[in-house]
C-alpha cells in the first residue's frame, strides 16, 4: 500500500542559548528520519542511538513487506486456514486497522495488495485490468477474511490472504521510538521519519515545534501552511497524498490510492489530508483512510469520529481546503497560511 508524505521539517535551525537540542538523523525503512529532543545532562547519545537502531532493526525485521525474511511475510507465505501464531504486535496493529476499516466504511484495508499488483503499481508499470481480473481479485481481499483468534493468533479465512502493514506501520514506529525517548527521561522532543511525526514539549528557548506542509501540487516544492504546536502536548501530525505519484493513461489521471470497496483507484477532487492526532499509529491510518474516501465522504466520517482534518482538493488549478469540526475547533495547535 501506497504512503506520500507531505511534511517538511521546518524552522528547527538557529543558535539555542538556552539548553542544546540534540539532532539524530539518519536512513531507516526506505527513507529518512530526523529526531530533535532536549536530552537530561547525564544522557548517553550513543546508547539513546544505539537502542534507536536497535529498534529500527526489530521493527523492520517484523513488519516490513520488502524483506522475505520478515515475520509478516513468512505470515502470508503460509497458506493455511489454521490459525497462525502471531506477535501481539501485529495483532495490535491489525486490530487497530479493523476499527479504521469499519469506520471508513471499508475504503481502508491492509489486505489490498494484490489490488496493487494487479493495476501494476508494485512495479510501477500501469497496466488496467479487465473488470472480470478485477472481480476475481476482489474476492482476495477484505478484513472481514483476517480473524483475530487471540492476542498472538491471526487465521486467514483464504489461504492466499496477505496483509501489508506500510500504512500503519510507520506511524507504530514513530509511536515506539517517541517512547523510546520518554523511558530515558526526554520530554521535549520531535520525533519524525519519512515525514511523519508526533512532538512533545517545547524547543529550549520555550517556543514551540513547528512544521511546515507542502503545498499539494505536483511541479512544485514550496510550503503551503505552518503547523505550531503551542501548548506542548503530545501530538501527532501525518498527511498523505495522491499529487506526487500516479500514472496519466489516455487523458486520465490515476493515482496510486486504491479503494477497497471498489479494487479501482480513486477518482475523487481530494489530493492531500492532513491529521492530527493524539496517537501517531491512528493518524497515520487515518490519513490514509481520509485520502481514500475523499474530503465528500471522508468529511462526514471525520466529523463523526471527532478527527482534526484539513482536506485538500484541487479543482481545475485552484486548491480548496475543508476543515473537520474538530479541526476547527482544536486547541494548543495553530495552522496558519506560510
Amino acid at each position: 500500500m501506497y504512503r506520500y508524505i507531505l511534511l517538511l521539517i521546518f524552522l528547527l535551525t538557529g543558535c539555542q542559548k538556552t539548553a542544546p537540542v540534540t539532532k539524530l538523523e539518519g536512513f531507516t525503512q526506505g527513507t529518512t528520519y530526523h529526531f530533535s529532543f532536549v536530552a537530561p545532562k547525564d544522557a548517553d547519545i550513543a546508547a539513546i542511538q544505539s537502542d534507536i537502531n536497535r529498534e529500527f532493526a526489530r521493527i523492520d525485521l517484523a513488519l516490513s513487506n520488502y524483506r522475505d525474511d520478515s515475520a509478516i511475510e513468512a505470515f502470508n507465505a503460509n497458506k493455511t486456514t489454521d490459525p497462525i501464531e502471531v506477535s501481539n504486535e501485529l495483532v495490535f496493529l491489525v486490530e487497530t486497522a479493523r476499527r479504521i476499516h469499519k469506520a471508513s466504511n471499508g475504503c481502508y484495508d491492509l489486505t489490498v495488495k494484490p489490488l496493487f499488483d494487479l493495476w501494476g503499481f508494485k512495479k510501477h508499470e500501469f497496466s488496467p485490468p479487465t473488470e472480470e481480473a478485477l472481480s476475481q481479485t476482489l474476492e482476495q481481499v477484505g478484513m472481514d477474511k483476517l480473524e483475530t483468534v487471540s492476542g498472538n493468533q491471526l487465521r486467514k479465512q483464504l489461504p492466499d490472504l496477505r496483509i501489508d502493514v506500510s500504512s500503519i506501520g510507520q506511524g507504530y514506529t514513530v509511536h515506539r521510538i517517541a517512547d523510546l525517548l520518554e523511558e530515558r527521561g526526554i520530554e521535549q522532543y520531535l520525533v519524525e521519519i519519512g515525514g511523519e511525526l508526533k512532538v512533545r514539549g517545547h524547543k529550549p528557548d520555550g517556543t514551540p515545534w513547528r512544521i511546515a506542509l507542502e503545498k499539494p501540487l505536483p511541479n512544485e516544492r514550496s510550503l503551503h501552511k505552518i503547523v505550531a504546536f503551542d501548548d506542548g502536548k503530545p501530538m501527532s501530525l501525518m498527511a498523505s497524498g495522491t499529487y506526487r505519484h500516479f500514472f496519466d493513461s489516455e487523458g486520465k489521471r490515476y493515482a496510486h490510492i486504491l479503494d477497497a470497496r471498489s479494487g479501482k483507484p480513486v477518482e475523487h477532487a481530494t489530493v492531500s489530508v492532513a491529521i492530527l492526532h493524539e496517537d501517531p499509529t491512528v493518524a497515520d491510518a487515518w490519513s490514509t483512510a481520509l485520502l481514500c474516501l475523499g474530503s465528500e465522504e471522508g468529511l462526514a466520517v471525520a466529523n463523526r469520529e471527532s478527527l482534526a482534518a484539513l482536506f485538500i482538493d484541487q479543482i481545475d488549478d485552484k486548491l480548496i481546503e475543508t476543515s473537520s469540526q474538530a479541526m476547527q475547533k482544536i486547541q494548543g495547535v495553530s495552522v496558519t497560511d506560510k
